[in-house]
């Protein structure tokens, strides 16, 4: 009864995910029903969801509030627009679909959220691919692996909170495991380039062009003022190194050196921050000073643009805004996720998943579980949050019980959130297709073939390390 009851909570919180309802609401109720024949409701909610939930949001609010501020900076001083731009002005229509990748991998790597990057790209993606005379319906699944594979959990460094999650549950930097980094993100980028490149060349010799659309047609684009790229460049650039160099993921002996005695001080007040250590929360500071350190850079130079739109308060005020919804959902995923792992009916499945082992160590085991939770949760952050949340600790102690870094648990661990995600009931999904102005009937195929096709990039890794070593 207990499993049962356990996979009945998750049906139900993704069904009503996927129908619309806001996992805020809908996570401490189910995670209720799963923990309804072994505690007391109340107890649930108030013990150990909020007090879960809260503990996320300590530690990750920093990042999805300078984040988003930084991101509605850089999109209201049309800085974002600029460096889209001139990408697609430099590769030009016939390379239209290396031109979207590459901006889309640009600004996200930069450190613009997820979804700005959407409505930025949008524009400049629906011209290039009418131009080149593209199917419109190849959009969706273009701006999907420019955004959310490559840029968001593949590069080593990528500010993006999928691969600022793991370092606080394994003490590692958003740098881990450079190597697998590097190679993961030219696998899917080919994926990506092969793919899109093969349909639309398919599609066009069956005479299908770009099509009739009067859905989210954009305008061109040319006559718009935007600050000029090398300009717009300048705040991503920052917080690309300022972000090296605090986090100083190499050891550098110029570099900076976080000081481990930092935390001592607070010991009389007795807080709660003294159960982490400056080694597995500096990777979170050291971004944290990056994005401040490049929302004054990009405040400087969208000052004017700014101005015109309504003043930096207002920039200042919406971004700060946007980030408590996203945080407050992952909050949420993550603490039912970890209701979930305190249940005793769920020793069986974390029994089995713990067991999944082939040479390989923890890692199939972090692979799989991840993959489903990110199905699960229709979001490669939610699924990894309660993935670290049910096994983290577990897959931590594995990993150094046969001597293998921390770095490489880090790694694929943000390769597998950005599996099995792309369902439709993803939030990002909905508002990726919606944006383009299309429909799941009309563009899902090339996002579902895509979605099959990247899962597998993550075992490729796995294998590559197990047999050569490769991390």
């Amino acid at each position: 009864m207990d499993l049962f009851l356990i996979m009945v909570s998750l049906i139900l919180l993704m069904y009503f995910a996927y129908r619309g309802y806001s996992i805020i609401l809908v996570a401490p109720l189910f995670a209720i029903v799963a923990a309804f024949t072994e505690f007391s409701s109340m107890p649930v909610y108030s013990e150990i969801f909020m007090i879960k939930a809260a503990e996320y949001f300590k530690t990750y609010f920093p990042i999805f509030l300078l984040g988003a501020v930084f991101a509605k900076i850089m999109e209201a001083g049309g800085m974002a627009s600029s460096i889209a731009a001139i990408i697609s002005r430099s590769l030009g229509k016939e390379r239209a679909i290396l031109a979207v990748l590459l901006g889309c991998g640009v600004l996200t790597y930069g450190g613009l959220s997820v979804f700005v990057v959407v409505f930025v790209m949008y524009p400049f993606t629906a011209l290039l691919f009418r131009e080149a005379g593209i199917p419109k319906r190849l959009i969706p699944a273009t701006l999907w692996m420019g955004i959310f594979t490559y840029a968001m959990v593949a590069i080593p460094g990528t500010p993006q909170i999928q691969n600022i999650i793991p370092t606080t549950f394994f003490g590692t930097s958003t740098w881990a495991s450079p190597i697998s980094g590097f190679l993961s993100a030219l696998v899917y980028f080919a994926i990506s380039w092969c793919w899109v490149t093969y349909r639309y060349r398919k599609l066009a010799s069956q005479g299908e062009g770009y099509g009739n659309h009067a859905k989210h047609e954009p305008e061109h684009l040319g006559s718009k003022i935007l600050p000029h790229w090398t300009l717009s460049l300048l705040p991503l650039v920052a917080v690309i190194l300022v972000n090296l160099y605090m986090s100083n993921p190499f050891d550098w002996s110029l570099a900076y050196h976080w000081d481990p005695q930092m935390l001592e001080p607070f010991k009389a007040l007795q807080l709660s921050l003294l159960s982490s250590s400056v080694q597995k929360i500096y990777a979170i500071w050291s971004l944290d000073i990056a994005l401040f350190v490049g929302i004054v850079l990009a405040a400087i130079v969208g000052w004017k643009p700014i101005g015109r739109k309504g003043g930096m308060v207002h920039v200042f005020n919406a971004g700060a805004q946007s980030s408590l919804s996203a945080i407050l959902n992952t909050a949420s995923g993550y603490a039912f996720g970890s209701v979930i792992s305190k249940l005793a009916g769920f020793s069986v499945v974390k029994q089995a998943l713990l067991n999944l082992n082939i040479g390989s160590g923890p890692l199939l085991s972090v692979a799989i579980t991840t993959n489903i939770m990110a199905a699960l949760t229709g979001s490669a952050s939610g699924g990894m949050t309660i993935a670290l949340g049910m096994l983290g600790s577990d897959w931590l102690s594995w990993a150094q019980s046969i001597g293998m870094s921390p770095d490489i648990l880090h790694r694929i661990i943000c390769l597998a959130s950005a599996g099995i995600d792309a369902v439709p009931h993803n939030g990002a999904l909905v508002t990726v297709i919606s944006v383009c102005g299309l429909s799941h009937k009309e563009s899902y195929y090339d996002l579902f073939m895509l979605m099959i096709l990247k899962t597998f990039v993550v075992f490729l890794f796995i294998a590559l390390y197990s047999f050569f070593g490769i991390g």
